[in-house]
């Protein structure tokens, strides 16, 4: 398959770097010569100097009839028009990056349907909801939903003095709805088993229906811990007004903090409940003013990494309870969350991930990387004819590196067992090693 990105800034970096380790034939178009040469000496792919927009280079041989092409620029304008020229080239697939905050759902369906896009992607808008979703679940680092939201992955760690620690899996008092998917302990991937136990430092994720996870992540809250009530952010770019308002239509009281008097005054149109100030957000004072000590959870979202690490270590120490950083590098993730911050995304492997599950399609629904891309976690339809279908689990030969460890049928979600038979049309929920994840789909696709 080969696939085109057009845009070679971070995220268009990152996406061709996945997708290159995919196995997928990939050309990178930009302009700028100085990024291509760092693509170049860094990833296998091919490179071309040319303008996106250009139909020009829609009729050079690497591009034209390409299966899928990704318009990644800094410009939503020209990621459409990329796009719209890439269809009328014979290009099978386009997914164009649309950041503009102002269109409404309604205006992206308009814009997919005259610039002929299968796919649009809002990096801040799915930042923004990963943010909201962590941080409504008691405990969680991270919280992904599949199958239409019927079932819920949870990830916490396991603090030193957890009651849960040194137990055996299978002697502690976890509900049957609920499955421990996956250990992430000293870099490496554990698929548990009844004997293993949750160890201090673990990452630990389960699934189960949200129902059953949000009673369950009250095992890994501090005693001390309260429900969600007040939240800071700091940053009122994009990320930030997505962010504050779906927090502004609970309970939660939103203040947003933000220097630039444009986007604070953006911000607080949004609010309705909510508070948004032009101040800076490093400032001691403001912040003790504004009460980040009995915030729940602060959440820095300024365009510098350095400085969110900064403001997170800063607010933690003037007493805010949590603290949540947005990082550009995902390389800095682990870093962060070792010198104390609570949770770091991604919003460049949030994206990517998105774009793998197109690039997959044949039944994925959705991707989500884990642990810095170490680990996926998959949602899949199981197609007919498909080697996992209609025998029992313990029978399909799976790879020891693959867990399913839920599935739907219809409306309802299960938690399998060895004897679990999956038939074609249930969605399959899969941990899945990063590196094995093209040989395990194989057995969830139908036979040529």
């Amino acid at each position: 398959m080969r696939i085109v990105v057009v845009g070679a800034g971070k995220l268009g970096y990152s996406i061709a770097s996945l997708l290159s380790n995919e196995g997928y034939e990939v050309v990178v178009v930009d302009r700028d010569g100085a990024r291509l040469e760092a693509v170049k000496n860094t990833l296998d792919v091919l490179t071309i100097m040319a303008s996106g927009a250009s139909p020009t280079i829609m009729d050079d041989v690497e591009v034209r009839g390409a299966d899928i092409l990704i318009a990644v620029t800094a410009s939503d304008e020209v990621n459409m028009v990329a796009c719209s020229l890439a269809k009328q080239h014979k290009v099978r697939h386009t997914i164009a990056r649309v950041r503009d905050a102002e269109f409404t759902p309604e205006a992206m369906e308009e814009i997919k349907r005259n610039f002929s896009i299968d796919l649009i992607l809002n990096p801040e808008l799915i930042t923004a909801q990963e943010i909201f979703r962590t941080l409504m679940t008691p405990a969680a680092l991270n919280v992904e939903d599949f199958a239409s939201g019927k079932v819920r992955l949870f990830e916490a760690k396991v603090k030193k003095d957890s009651p849960m620690a040194g137990i055996p899996l299978k002697d502690l008092d976890i509900p049957r709805s609920i499955l421990a998917a996956m250990l992430f302990r000293d870099h490496q991937m554990i698929i548990p088993h009844g004997d293993d136990c949750l160890m201090p430092g673990d990452n630990a994720y389960f699934i189960g229906s949200p129902e059953a996870i949000a009673q369950f992540s009250e095992n890994f809250a501090q005693r001390e811990a309260r429900r969600l009530e007040r939240v800071m952010i700091i940053g009122a770019g994009r990320t930030g007004r997505f962010l504050a308002p779906l927090f502004d239509r609970t309970e939660v009281q939103v203040k947003v903090i933000d220097k630039d008097q444009v986007h604070s005054q953006m911000a607080a149109e949004l609010l309705t409940k909510g508070l948004a100030i032009c101040g800076d957000g490093t400032d001691i004072d403001l912040l003790m003013e504004e009460d980040v000590n009995h915030a729940d959870a602060v959440v820095c979202l300024t365009e510098d990494d350095k400085l969110n690490l900064m403001i997170a270590l800063l607010t933690k120490h003037l007493g805010a309870r949590a603290t949540v950083v947005r990082v550009a590098r995902s390389e800095y993730v682990e870093l962060m969350e070792k010198v104390g911050v609570d949770i770091a995304l991604s919003e460049r492997l949030l994206s990517a991930a998105e774009v793998l599950a197109y690039a997959r399609r044949g039944g994925v629904v959705s991707v989500s990387l884990l642990e810095g891309a170490q680990a996926e976690a998959l949602e899949v339809i199981v197609q007919p004819g498909a080697p996992v279908a209609g025998r029992p689990l313990k029978e399909s030969r799976l790879p020891r590196e693959c867990l399913v460890c839920a599935y739907v049928r219809g409306e309802e979600a299960f938690i399998p067992n060895g004897d679990s038979v999956l038939r074609a049309g249930d969605r399959a929920i899969l941990i899945i090693q990063k590196q094995f994840a093209q040989k395990v789909m194989k057995y969830f696709k139908g036979r040529s």
